[in-house]
């Protein structure tokens, strides 16, 4: 019977633990998937630049090289485009898309709809760098939210573990 209850509190334990981490794991996610975002953009910028390639073809290129969540953001647009202008393509593919980016990211990342295949090259470039401007604000908002918020949830999840099977012993 013991040893049943000392497994149960063991359990107990290593649960809070792991919800602690899940928690923990979306703040450096968050920072991972903004830095690939800057990174798919710019390869974006380069792209209209000096190929002149339509956007589908670009994010469908951008969607094979990047992760999974930022993939699925710009294939999805790519798809959208198919029977929806450029700018709404991109709106709802950021919507509708599961990644670790806030309400916030969101939005910045709309921003980038607003010439998205209504001008030239040129003001499409200088909306890229609007928005990459805007995202470096929050690539650093999401870094401090990481250093300050990363060991604080995995250690909270612990001692409250810790603190259930101490109430329950």
């Amino acid at each position: 019977m013991q040893v049943i209850k000392y497994g149960m509190l063991f359990l107990i334990l290593v649960a809070c633990s792991l919800i602690g981490r899940y928690i923990s794991k979306k703040y450096v996610l968050r920072v991972k998937e903004l830095e690939e975002i800057k990174n798919a953009l710019n390869m974006f910028k380069s792209k209209i630049k000096f190929t002149y390639e339509p956007i589908p073809e670009i994010f469908e290129e951008i969607a094979e090289n990047a992760s999974k969540n930022i993939g699925q953001v710009f294939l999805t647009a790519k798809k959208k485009m198919q029977t929806n202008s450029a700018n709404i393509a991109w709106e709802k593919a950021i919507e509708e898309c599961e990644n670790n980016l806030t309400k916030e990211d969101q939005y910045v990342l709309k921003t980038l709809s607003k010439l998205l295949g209504q001008t030239d090259a040129e003001g499409q470039i200088s909306q890229i760098e609007i928005t990459q401007k805007f995202l470096e604000t929050q690539l650093k908002e999401a870094q401090e939210q990481k250093e300050k918020n990363e060991k604080l949830y995995s250690k909270l999840g612990t001692t409250i573990g810790l603190a259930i099977v101490i109430v329950l012993c």
